[in-house]
């Protein structure tokens, strides 16, 4: 038992915590794991309330059963499979529930895997589409250098990536006022035959739009039919693969579109799983070529793996199947039927504000965007708001679009589980009473950064 001198000693007076705790180097001696923890959870204070933040698609609650499975299974390696079968069963437990989920032809036949997030999972989707382009272009007796990759100028920065780390050529359908998603217009002048496929987004970052899926494919069909290039598609899902399946079940993205080779999602974002997991499935056994593949023997029989991380956290497998099995059909529609709800509400209630316009309603994924309207106001942008709406702890991004859009600056707001009707009125009340001051200001407020944010 701690002396009684020991437990009278306040708090912050001990020795090691009397003085500054910024540590870039290691420290000589040890030091309670008492002061150890409070200088962290002091520094981790400063951080945003995660369930104002606004900006991100990541999850940030999940319920008390979930919370006791996470903490069950800190310990777990994903890549572990021989030492941890049962999460390895369980994560293609997983992906099996997405292949129906999206509709694969044949449920015996398909094949994902889990990842750290859905940039690993469009790594790997992008590699199998390169990898299936060289083995084609091999047999007919062609070269294989030069491969491109086609998208909107609207992807994640993921694409970007794996466009340079991999050595495939990028290029982009820029977006415009006439054309704000990529829907096959353009796809004549940027495909030929070093084309591996062209990308398709559920839910453009910018705005939470639908690339439309079907009518890309569909432009598609007609150049091969016209040139006889076969070129397929990889949906990015990162968000709209957890939200369609529930919200818009007849519509055409998936699996039923028999160009889609290949499909991702975060199971962290409208997944509803903890940071960090990623998901990616195949069509079919074929659409994943066989020496991507490594095999891992477990409990006598032969697991397959394909993966650029190889340790990773199993826990958030388990989480994944955790909901599967907690939610169902019914309650993923029900929660994120409750999102898209939340998003209506407040995409209806800023398009009446007379400074805004929107740009999307939420009415996809259950995200919105919004932009000044033109000749509102010489004096503040939208920056300006995001810094505004920061001060009473709402995270709200302003940023550029893409494209030859990149000169407009819009708003977006992410609504996911925990932002509650109740939450979502706070909000909308801050974005009145915040838009009604910059208005009111007499001289422009300097760019944010610059200069005091307070001018009337």
């Amino acid at each position: 038992m701690a002396h009684d001198d020991e437990l009278m000693q306040p708090t912050f007076a001990r020795a090691a915590e009397a003085v500054s705790a910024r540590y870039t180097r290691i420290p000589e001696s040890s030091m309670l794991p008492e002061t150890a923890y409070r200088i962290i959870r002091d520094e981790a204070m400063l951080d945003g309330n995660a369930r104002l933040n606004l900006a991100t698609f990541v999850t940030t609650w999940m319920d008390d059963h979930a919370d006791r499975i996470y903490q069950g299974a800190f310990d777990k390696n994903m890549i572990d499979k021989d030492e941890y079968p049962a999460t390895a069963a369980i994560e293609e437990f997983c992906w099996r529930i997405l292949g129906d989920l999206w509709h694969a032809p044949d449920h015996d036949d398909v094949i994902g895997t889990s990842t750290i997030g859905s940039s690993e999972a469009c790594m790997l989707g992008g590699l199998a589409l390169k990898r299936r382009w060289q083995h084609a272009r091999t047999a007919a007796g062609k070269p294989t250098h030069k491969p491109n990759l086609v998208m909107s100028s609207a992807v994640q920065v993921c694409w970007e990536k794996f466009c340079n780390y991999f050595d495939v050529e990028m290029r982009f359908i820029p977006t415009s006022d006439e054309h704000p998603i990529m829907d096959g217009t353009g796809l004549d002048d940027v495909v030929d035959e070093h084309t591996i496929g062209v990308v398709v987004l559920m839910g453009v970052t910018y705005t939470g739009a639908y690339e439309p899926v079907a009518k890309v494919a569909a432009k598609l069909d007609e150049i091969q039919a016209r040139t006889g290039l076969d070129i397929p598609i990889h949906v990015d899902g990162a968000s709209g693969a957890m939200i369609a399946p529930f919200l818009q079940p007849d519509l055409e993205w998936d699996f039923r579109v028999a160009r889609v080779q290949s499909i991702n999602t975060s199971g962290h974002k409208y997944g509803l799983v903890y940071p960090g997991v990623g998901w990616v499935v195949w069509r079919s056994i074929a659409a994943l070529p066989d020496d991507l593949v490594f095999r891992v023997s477990y409990l006598g029989g032969s697991m397959p793996t394909f993966a650029l991380n190889f340790s990773r956290p199993g826990a958030q497998v388990l989480l994944q199947y955790y909901q599967f099995l907690r939610l169902g059909r019914v309650g993923y529609t029900a929660i994120q039927q409750a999102s898209q709800d939340v998003a209506r509400y407040l995409s209806h209630a800023v398009a009446q504000i007379d400074a805004f316009e929107l740009l999307s309603d939420g009415g996809d994924i259950p995200v919105f965007a919004w932009r000044l309207k033109p000749g509102h106001t010489d004096r503040w942008t939208l920056y300006h708001l995001s810094e505004r709406l920061k001060l009473k702890g709402w995270l709200v991004p302003a940023y550029p679009l893409s494209g030859e859009q990149s000169h407009q600056t819009v708003m977006r707001v992410v609504c996911r589980d925990g932002l509650s009707r109740d939450l979502a009125e706070d909000l909308l009340r801050d974005i009145q009473e915040e838009t009604a001051f910059l208005d009111s200001l007499e001289t422009a407020m300097p760019h944010p950064g610059t200069g005091p944010t307070f001018h009337h």
